[in-house]
């Protein structure tokens, strides 16, 4: 059985931990990080930024579903020596399905991120979930336990991007592939049915994961939340 967090401060607040610090504090650890991976994840990494959230600034012709023409993205020096089957392959083999892949009406293949953008996609393919029987039993976010007392006290919040993500479950349930970075320590867990009586919207995106842009200011707040369980060291 999980552990259920008490209703108190379970570490420093979000101020005082490394993950608020400025950016360029934090980038050198980053960019170790980044290196240290297999040339699939910094490949996945790589087209997760460029398609959730550089397209613009990279210069890429974005269409209003978010596919990205595949030969425009492969001509970026960031994926420079990159092939047409390295990115067929690093999307089948994702286990959390972040990417798609479509044939262009001009011929070529067309590539676009399921989930996660900071970009406004205005087409994106999401289904509206409209009745607290369409929401999945178990809607949780993973995060780390040091921001447990940030959020309890200010909710969820977008944090830049259009929605927040939700897992349609608890990490090993049957049927959930994404929602919750695997490093997750604790699975916020929320009241779906309570926010959708009170007008918060909820959308299924292609890959499985929930997603809801919060309230007007982008939050979820912390009336919705019905517990925190931990995951990590161990899922008691």
């Amino acid at each position: 059985m999980a552990r259920t967090f008490p209703w108190r401060t379970q570490g420093p607040s979000v101020a005082s931990t490394p993950s608020s610090a400025p950016r360029s504090w934090r980038e050198p650890r980053r960019l170790a990080r980044l290196f240290s991976q297999d040339p699939d994840t910094r490949l996945s990494r790589t087209l997760s930024y460029a398609l959730r959230h550089g397209a613009v600034e990279l210069g890429l012709h974005m269409g209003a579903d978010g596919f990205v023409a595949l030969q425009e993205l492969l001509a970026l020096p960031s994926l420079a020596g990159v092939s047409e089957g390295d990115v067929r392959r690093v999307v089948e083999t994702n286990e959390k399905q972040r990417f798609a892949l479509r044939p262009a009406p001009s011929g070529g293949l067309q590539i676009r991120a399921n989930q996660g953008h900071s970009l406004e996609v205005p087409e994106l393919e999401l289904t509206p979930l409209e009745t607290p029987e369409s929401l999945p039993p178990t809607l949780a976010h993973g995060t780390r336990r040091r921001l447990w007392d940030s959020i309890r006290r200010g909710g969820l919040s977008r944090r830049g991007r259009t929605h927040i993500h939700l897992a349609p479950g608890l990490p090993g349930d049957a049927g959930v592939l994404s929602g919750m970075r695997p490093d997750s320590e604790v699975a916020v867990v929320i009241d779906g049915p309570q926010a959708l009586a009170d007008g918060i919207r909820f959308f299924r995106a292609a890959n499985g994961v929930v997603l809801t842009p919060g309230d007007a200011h982008g939050v979820l707040p912390p009336r919705y939340i019905l517990c925190a369980l931990q995951l990590r060291p161990s899922r008691e």
